[in-house]
């Protein structure tokens, strides 16, 4: 039994010590890359993007290396058969709000206005493009999403959005909110689903980081064309928790 509880403890540690300096490296490196981009500012939007996903690469080493967290990622290929499209992730993490940078092509994020306001990284952020929106005003709100989100991926971007609204825990279902897909029936661009698991390793609101392999799941597209949003918006939906019911099944 005493090396079994040995074994316990150390491991433990590992995950508050891992979990620890993980964090730590998070918000000092978030300050410098959030410096380098405003000084970035007056640079072509590309070298922006750059820089962040530098960080983003650096951010996913450190999570694997500190805490042991990886991740393996199925239907890449629905995405090279896209040259623009809107994502509809689900949304358990902050994991995917850094990890789809990198899976996606270049990209605008649907995202909080209040988050732009924040000084440095924040503000940094706000230069990358994203649709920053005042959740307090619902018809605002979906107002900027379908002007800026149509002006994004008409430019080549593609818009990736969560349509849950909020981290939601492993397990936990919320409604698809429609504006995604109102997006979608507006513009005529495709709508890729995508599920995954992050919140079992890296959980909402939690300081703490747990070892694992995060699945993520790409969807085939999703027709737009001549279709209600009511229509896109459940199917997605539908595709995403079955999805995700695979994703949670245990393995033999």
């Amino acid at each position: 039994m005493t090396p079994q509880n040995t074994s316990h403890q150390v491991n433990k540690i590992r995950l508050y010590l891992g979990s620890a300096i993980f964090f730590v490296c998070i918000f000092l490196s978030a300050t410098v890359i959030g410096i380098l981009i405003l000084l970035a500012t007056l640079l072509p939007f590309s070298a922006r993007y750059y820089l962040a996903n530098r960080w983003i690469d650096l951010i996913l080493w450190m999570a694997r290396f500190f805490c042991g967290i990886r991740y393996e990622v199925e239907g890449l290929e629905h995405i090279k058969a896209q040259p623009t499209a809107i994502v509809l992730s689900k949304h358990q993490s902050a994991w995917e709000t850094l990890a789809l940078r990198k899976i996606f092509p270049t990209h605008a994020t649907l995202l909080k206005r209040s988050l732009v306001w924040m000084p440095i990284w924040g503000w940094a952020l706000g230069t990358l493009k994203p649709i920053a929106i005042n959740r307090n005003n619902q018809r605002e709100a979906l107002r900027t999403l379908l002007e800026q989100g149509t002006a994004r991926l008409n430019a080549g971007l593609w818009v990736v959005i969560f349509p849950e609204g909020t981290r939601t825990a492993p397990g936990a279902k919320t409604k698809f909110s429609a504006g995604g897909a109102m997006l979608a029936h507006k513009s005529g661009f495709p709508v890729i689903p995508v599920a995954h698991n992050a919140g079992e390793y890296w959980p909402r609101y939690s300081f703490l980081k747990y070892p694992g392999t995060i699945k993520v799941k790409i969807g085939p597209p999703i027709e737009s064309k001549g279709r209600k949003a009511a229509d896109i918006n459940a199917e997605a939906e539908a595709w995403v928790e079955q999805a995700m019911r695979e994703i949670s099944a245990p393995s033999d």
